[in-house]
């Protein structure tokens, strides 16, 4: 069998103006929350990599985080064939996540980009390319090519120029 507990509540006497008192402060803790806003105005976080192109359309100016768009975009195409972990489209902040290769199963590979100015130049690219090995059942961090770097960076370039070119964009 099962015993029953029995509660009693407590009330305080109510009165009218402690009512309208409590009801005030209520009013404004509620006010005070809201500090201006609009509700209605709030909206859910976005994927803005996914949701909006920042191609090639603006030029310099479309990325308002001081970063080339089409660097930026060049380098999205180029590193597509790799799973991306996290891309900042206005701080021009692109990682992958690993990627291996279907022909070997014993290595992967990571990339972090980095596009540091508005211009179009070989410097304002940055790339840095992770290589790790699969021995004795630890991944283990190796050396890359001396020119997997600079090969990755070229594609990058020569994308994001063919990206100026086809918006009719002149070198600058």
């Amino acid at each position: 069998m099962m015993s029953r507990i029995q509660l009693t509540v407590l009330r305080p006497p109510h009165r009218p103006t402690t009512r309208l008192a409590l009801g005030f402060l209520a009013l404004g803790a509620l006010t005070a929350c809201g500090s201006g806003r609009d509700p209605s105005t709030l909206t859910a976080p976005r994927n803005h990599l996914l949701g909006v192109d920042r191609g090639a359309e603006g030029g310099a100016d479309e990325l308002r985080g001081g970063v080339n768009a089409y660097l930026w975009r060049g380098a999205i195409d180029t590193l597509s064939f790799m799973p991306l972990a996290s891309a900042d489209a206005v701080g021009g902040v692109i990682l992958t996540d690993w990627y291996q290769p279907s022909t070997s199963q014993n290595e992967r590979f990571k990339i972090a980009a980095y596009v540091l100015d508005r211009r179009l130049r070989s410097d304002a690219l940055r790339v840095s390319v992770f290589r790790q090995v699969l021995q004795d059942g630890q991944w283990e961090d190796t050396p890359v090519s001396a020119t997997t770097t600079s090969d990755i960076t070229t594609r990058i370039l020569t994308r994001a120029r063919q990206l100026r070119a086809e918006n009719g964009e002149r070198d600058n």
